[in-house]
């Protein structure tokens, strides 16, 4: 039997998007796509352009900093804030779409950053440690907090600090990035993926020649996991590019969408894309033979988009024709001449091969004139309604993604 809350989350759903089809028949939605609908004061959208089909709303207007986000009980969504020690619990109270902040789930964990639910579970990393809390009373805090793996079982610090989290019924995942750009750390824990028991114990390297890939997920009803990491930087300098005349580095190399596999390498920091090897290391001697492992990316974004996190389209709540794809939050360049990614792409999953086919631009976060920041999204993530979150930690706020019923 379906819950009260469950019957006013379907019933509001349903109103929303009749609306939503309303508004788009009679030409209310305007721009490329449309921010739709009368906004609550002071929670307009800026001029984000939006595909067709989809709009946008404010779901939280201000909490600076905001990076990741994970679902929880009772409709918690978690708000990592990792320069404030802490991660914000916020729950939508009245059903009215806009996220009320409930309380802080844990305080003082400096450069806490990646999530994943696992059963009453919310695991969380900071840069050099990995903890679970559980709250058991549903007041948005956590009162029981674990340490899996303390302090200095895991490299901290470093140009990419930030630690990935995934949990599944038997291990936990977590990434660990270049200290650098391309520092050649084949032989240090760094820029690979670490597998271990819940209780921290059979630490295993399960993937390796990764960046930046700040958040992992598996596909949904597989056991595959997926990630995207940051291109490097400055692709074209050692044959002359140079900032404001960087045609090489602006459309090079891309940043990517991998499956990682138990034993696979990804390349970094020798080779790039569709396995170009980076031009500093052609002299190295087995540059052909680290060439011949690399697994490509099964896709490729844009050059310095910096696509953080992402979420699978996943649930009875997400339109059909959208369930197995994943969207993705593109926080954009600062190596490159003209300003590119900001926005949310969409990434179309073939059901038959589970494999990536195509994507598409569904919000683009630059002004019209292609210079102005309207926000830059960090993460994604689907909410118990079917619309989408995304955080923006340059303005501090949370959107809804809102999608056309079938």
């Amino acid at each position: 039997m379906m819950s009260k809350h469950g019957r006013r989350l379907r019933q509001q759903r349903a109103l929303l998007r009749v609306m939503f089809l309303a508004m788009l028949v009679l030409g209310w939605a305007y721009g490329a796509g449309g921010v739709f609908g009368q906004q609550a004061p002071g929670l307009e959208v800026p001029g984000f352009s939006i595909r067709s089909g989809y709009c946008v709303t404010v779901a939280l207007p201000d909490l600076p900093g905001a990076r990741f986000l994970e679902s929880g009980p009772g409709g918690f969504v978690y708000v990592s804030l990792p320069r404030e020690g802490r991660i914000v619990s916020t729950r939508d109270t009245d059903g009215d779409g806009v996220l009320e902040i409930i309380g802080d789930f844990v305080t003082g964990m400096p450069t806490v950053h990646g999530m994943c639910r696992h059963g009453d579970w919310l695991w969380f990393t900071q840069t050099g440690a990995i903890h679970r809390g559980r709250d058991t009373d549903g007041d948005g805090t956590a009162d029981e907090v674990v340490t899996v793996l303390e302090e200095g079982l895991l490299p901290s610090g470093g140009g990419h600090w930030w630690r990935s989290i995934l949990v599944t019924d038997d291990y936990l995942y977590t990434s660990i990035g270049d200290a650098g750009n391309i520092t050649d750390q084949m032989e240090t824990e760094r820029q690979k993926i670490w597998r271990f028991r819940h209780d921290g114990s059979e630490k295993t390297l399960f993937a390796s020649g990764l960046r930046n890939t700040e958040k992992l997920r598996l596909r949904p009803g597989t056991d595959e996991v997926w990630g995207c990491d940051h291109g490097s930087d400055w692709y074209g300098r050692p044959i002359g590019d140079a900032q404001g005349m960087q045609p090489v580095t602006d459309h090079n190399p891309p940043d990517e969408l991998n499956h990682y596999v138990a034993g696979g390498f990804y390349g970094h920091p020798f080779i790039v894309g569709n396995i170009l090897p980076r031009i500093e290391y052609y002299e190295r001697p087995d540059i052909i033979e680290l060439a011949s492992k690399t697994t490509p990316p099964a896709w490729g974004f844009g050059a310095h988009w910096a696509v953080n996190g992402f979420t699978f389209l996943d649930g009875e709540s997400v339109p059909a024709s959208h369930r197995g794809d994943i969207f993705a939050a593109l926080h954009g360049s600062w190596n490159s001449v003209r300003r590119v990614g900001y926005g949310i792409e969409r990434i179309l999953f073939d059901d038959e091969t589970g494999l990536p086919y195509g994507a598409l631009r569904i919000v683009t976060t630059l002004g019209s004139d292609g210079r102005e920041v309207l926000a830059r999204p960090v993460d994604c993530l689907v909410d118990v309604d079917g619309t989408v979150l995304f955080s923006c930690d340059h303005t501090g706020r949370i959107y809804r993604i809102h999608m056309a019923a079938e």
